[in-house]
């Protein structure tokens, strides 16, 4: 987006009060670049901020898109803001971003301001899920973080960004898959592996559905997308995983979690561990040996 731009859109939502952190989380997952929260008697309401480079109709598409999932929220208004520095303030909303014991997000205009002893992980914010700075996305890092291994070979599934790709090569992933159902979001993907020196050999991003037309073995796959979507994959994946194998779930709310574990339960896999940051819940599945 240019520097010369001097408006943006907003669009504010309303739910029911306490539920503060829904409403932060929900904004990245419309692609927000920021909210602004305000609590009222009996309710709160978010005014999500969005990039002017696209036109008002779809960021509204984007929003309804996900409160599909969140019926207890509603749109209540939108519009305009003009005249403010919207360059600025947009970067302003990126500052690093240390995760779990020694990532640490970076948008790549904070290059040269690595924490020392952090492995950095630059991440351009644009439209694509995962810059870092949501609960699931953080979730699903430290899940990585914790039990990838050098020499492993990786699936990243709804890669978005391809934050967790990227995260994993830089890991020590021998071989990392990253794949979208989303072609829209496979350039920023493959941007951002530049950012951090990948190449395709060390990254590879592709389009495809799910687990659909892989014919690959891996030792460990991640996928922070949304409930549904992780239901449908979850009996192809001794397919493409080797016994023993583990799948590191996030993009789950709390209230997902009782009939996620029912799910991997009636599919065979082993559940070894969790964890919850906000309302947000990750696990992590092992394929019986």
């Amino acid at each position: 987006m240019a520097t010369s731009e001097s408006y943006w859109w907003y669009i504010t939502l309303e739910t029911k009060a306490g539920d503060d952190e829904m409403l932060v989380s929900l904004a990245e997952l419309c692609g927000s670049i920021g909210a602004e929260i305000q609590d009222l008697p009996l309710s709160v309401r978010s005014r999500l901020f969005f990039r002017s480079d696209k036109d008002l109709a779809h960021w509204l598409g984007e929003v309804n898109d996900v409160l599909e999932s969140w019926p207890g929220v509603v749109v209540v208004d939108m519009g305009r803001v003009d005249n403010r520095p919207w360059h600025r303030e947009w970067k302003e909303a990126f500052p690093p971003l240390p995760i779990g014991k020694g990532l640490v997000v970076l948008a790549p205009w904070h290059s040269g301001s690595e924490p020392v002893g952090r492995l950095p992980l630059y991440i351009h914010p644009k439209s694509a899920f995962g810059t870092g700075y949501h609960e699931s996305t953080q979730l699903a890092l430290e899940f990585l973080e914790r039990y990838l291994q050098k020499g492993m070979s990786v699936a990243d599934i709804g890669t978005g960004s391809g934050i967790l790709a990227i995260a994993a090569a830089k890991l020590g992933a021998s071989h990392v898959l990253a794949r979208d159902l989303d072609p829209s979001v496979i350039v920023e993907v493959r941007e951002n592996c530049a950012l951090n020196g990948l190449s395709e050999k060390e990254v590879e991003v592709g389009e495809g559905d799910l687990l659909k037309g892989i014919d690959s073995l891996f030792d460990l796959l991640t996928a922070n997308i949304l409930f549904e979507p992780l239901v449908q994959m979850l009996p192809d994946l001794p397919r493409v995983l080797r016994p023993g194998a583990r799948a590191l779930f996030a993009g789950l709310s709390l209230r997902d979690r009782a009939p996620f574990r029912e799910v991997l339960s009636r599919q065979g896999l082993v559940e070894i561990d969790e964890k919850t940051k906000g309302e947000w819940w990750g696990v992590v599945a092992e394929i019986p040996a």
